[in-house]
């Protein structure tokens, strides 16, 4: 199947590793120009060059705390510019990943902890969203994806779901609002997904338990209908399809691409 991005140009932030990388490598696949926005002005470096060598496409990193306004308008101009045209695509990928660490309780909840994790994940996909959606507005067509969790369906992080769930709240309402513009907007949740964090955390849980790297895994993957620990390359695959001219039937909607949650029913 044809998914009609050649020569599109995209933004993925958060795109210097783990799900952001995957997407970005995914879409430079399929023809698209990609830029790179991340914090780590080296591995932005790193990860652009890599993914330009293995697609062939123009691959580029900027710099930018999505917390802050003026880097996030400075660095959305920079790709603009590097790219050689406005962007077609936005994926929003800039937060700190889930379930590596254990979620504080409710008595461990701090107005810090909770106001930067909402700043983050929630204000910074808006920041960056503001920041390219008037140029998809002029030329008809766009397409938002924020990548969010099955923390918003599931309980045992209480501000991992208030996050998460406030993510595919904007992402409805940006849907309404920019649709009638050609702009479509859809919110991906992953679940457990492996990335470059994933061995190196199963290998250390291994060590500390006595057991096999393989029996690690296999717990992790016994989370999901599939029995099969999700690559962030799989969850790209979706992302990328959501990208495309081909989605068009697709606005507002939540998709899960975390192997399938056993035992819920969502409808």
């Amino acid at each position: 199947m044809d998914l009609e991005l050649n020569g599109r140009r995209a933004l993925v932030t958060g795109g210097s590793r783990g799900i952001g990388k995957a997407v970005a490598e995914s879409l430079a696949r399929e023809g698209v120009d990609v830029a790179l926005l991340a914090r780590n002005p080296q591995q932005l470096a790193s990860s652009a060059a890599e993914l330009a060598a293995a697609t062939g496409r123009n691959v580029v990193g900027v710099a930018a705390d999505t917390t802050n306004d003026a880097q996030v308008r400075r660095a959305v101009a920079e790709a603009v510019a590097l790219l050689g045209g406005p962007i077609d695509i936005l994926v929003n990928a800039a937060a700190e990943p889930a379930g590596y660490a254990a979620p504080p309780t409710l008595t461990e909840i701090s107005a810090d902890f909770f106001h930067a994790e909402m700043d983050v994940k929630v204000m910074g996909y808006i920041r960056c969203a503001r920041e390219v959606v008037d140029g998809m507005r002029a030329r008809g067509w766009g397409r938002i994806v924020n990548v969010s969790g099955l923390a918003a369906r599931q309980a045992g992080s209480a501000v991992g779901s208030m996050r998460n769930i406030a993510v595919a709240a904007l992402t409805k309402n940006m849907a309404d609002e920019l649709g009638s513009a050609g702009i479509q907007v859809t919110v991906v949740h992953p679940g457990l997904t492996r990335t470059e964090r994933t061995a190196p955390l199963i290998a250390q849980r291994a060590a500390a338990r006595g057991v096999s790297v393989q029996a690690v895994e296999d717990e992790m993957a016994a989370g999901n209908s599939i029995r099969h620990l999700v690559d962030a390359a799989e969850v790209a695959h979706v992302i990328t399809f959501l990208c495309s001219p081909k989605s068009r039937a697709i606005n507002g909607d939540a998709i899960a691409v975390g192997g399938g949650a056993p035992r819920s029913i969502h409808y």
